[in-house]
């Protein structure tokens, strides 16, 4: 009995494990394991009842009461508002037509079409969906290898959870208390580099096989130049608006992430009525849309709340702490590594919003207390990179099998002739490059800090 009580912090973590893959709820598996074991705790007098009195106050005043967290349904609105609004579609065509006379140039447009859009809509369900919907039939169309086809989708439409603005970013930085408009300076360099190494990706591919991405005909377009003058100031000023008043604001120091957040929201009604696809039957569809993800998003946080609250309370820091000593990991970047490792192999499993809210409160406290030096000279840089670090890792678990939510978004909307096993082959090349992109951070961590220096946030 001595032993479950001084190993309830274990159980707990493996029940919660087991229950997941079970298929339950997210959000209640989260919950009910968190009071579950709180009442085992009582049971083996490790665990005050009175503690359970701090629940709720906690949930309230971390999630609900929380101003920062008041961005992400506003980011959820913006994006699902963009998603309707027709801006998609012409920007494609517009980076179709720039791009038909470079090898590989229809995946590069999908590429460079996801990094617009994930600058604007920070919601990769909608991004995937509307990619797949928008550039799939196109790509095949022209001759594309399915699995380059599928690949370079999925790839492009998880770009949205890491380019500002970025929800999984808002929570991160809630969970570690870092600026939010900080973490989103940060992860602009790491993630315009995710994007161009797919598209040097895709130059080389299309390049030393051809016939896998067969160039486009050199007279699509408009024939003129005022033609196309006017093509790339209608798809281009629309999308550039949004972002230079969302992240603009931000970086200028004229509005909170929240604040930036509603303005965005009006702006992308103002661009659905500019494309006069602003109706009550669309503010209908974005609505119950956006109340439904931020339903999902929200219950998980509160879950994940409790968990970490009852998994801390029963000496579950201390315990990581002597199984990675156990493991003979006591070094910072021995424990940075495993960190690294850990996220990547839960990515196969879970999705991001589960790493996050279970592997930050766990570990984040224990990698603080460490050395970087001379790597890193502050422990202020060192939190931002670790966060970046774990962000640009997180990317693949959008990716990778058997639950990447990018493949299911995508299989539920791709043709039958595309299978699965399509999609698993296509996405290998793209999780092998965003590895790569979490090794250039770590080893040159520059990429992460350069900018937030520049703008003077780690003054």
């Amino acid at each position: 009995m001595e032993w479950i009580a001084d190993h309830l912090a274990v159980l707990m973590f493996l029940v919660l494990t087991v229950i997941m893959f079970v298929g339950y709820p997210v959000a209640f598996v989260l919950g009910g394991v968190a009071l579950a074991f709180g009442a085992l705790g009582v049971m083996f007098d490790v665990f005050r009842p009175a503690q359970f009195g701090s629940l709720m106050p906690r949930i309230f005043g971390q999630a609900v009461q929380n101003p920062v967290l008041i961005a992400v349904p506003m980011f959820v609105f913006m994006g699902t508002i963009l998603e309707k609004s027709g801006v998609a579609d012409e920007l494609l065509k517009a980076l179709q037509v720039l791009t038909r006379r470079v090898p590989g140039g229809l995946a590069m447009s999908v590429t460079l079409m996801g990094t617009i859009m994930a600058a604007t809509t920070g919601i990769v369900g909608a991004s995937v969906i509307m990619l797949t919907l928008i550039a799939l039939p196109t790509m095949l169309a022209a001759g594309y290898s399915k699995e380059l086809s599928v690949g370079t989708i999925a790839s492009a439409g998880t770009l949205g959870i890491l380019i500002p603005p970025s929800i999984m970013l808002v929570i991160m930085g809630d969970i570690l208390t870092i600026s939010v408009g900080t973490l989103f300076t940060a992860a602009i360099v790491p993630g315009l580099a995710l994007s161009a190494l797919y598209l040097v990706y895709q130059g080389i591919l299309a390049f030393a096989k051809p016939h896998l991405a067969p160039p486009l005909h050199a007279d699509i377009g408009p024939k003129t130049r005022g033609e196309m003058l006017r093509m790339v100031l209608r798809s281009f000023l629309p999308p550039a608006a949004l972002i230079f008043v969302v992240l603009g604001s931000i970086f200028g120091g004229f509005a909170t992430p929240t604040e930036a957040g509603g303005t965005g929201s009006a702006g992308a009604l103002a661009l659905a009525a500019w494309n006069k696809r602003l109706n009550m039957k669309m503010l209908k569809e974005v609505i119950e849309s956006a109340a439904l993800t931020n339903a999902l998003v929200f219950f998980i946080v509160f879950g994940a709340t409790l968990f970490s609250f009852v998994f801390r309370a029963l000496g579950g820091d201390d315990l990581v702490v002597e199984i990675l000593k156990t493991l003979g990991i006591n070094t910072g970047w021995e424990i940075m590594i495993f960190v690294m490792v850990l996220v990547f192999i839960m990515g196969f499993f879970f999705d991001w919003l589960e790493i996050c809210l279970i592997v930050l409160p766990i570990f984040g406290p224990i990698l603080t207390k460490l050395s970087f030096e001379p790597h890193l000279a502050t422990n202020k840089d060192f939190m931002l990179w670790f966060t970046i670090l774990i962000a640009v890792n997180l990317q693949s678990a959008f990716l990778t099998p058997p639950f990447g939510f990018a493949l299911f978004y995508m299989k539920g909307t791709v043709p039958p002739s595309v299978t699965m096993k399509h999609i698993y082959r296509g996405i290998v090349p793209f999780v092998m490059l965003q590895l790569t992109a979490v090794a250039l951070c770590m080893i040159f961590p520059e990429i992460v800090l350069w900018l937030p220096r520049r703008f003077g946030f780690l003054d």
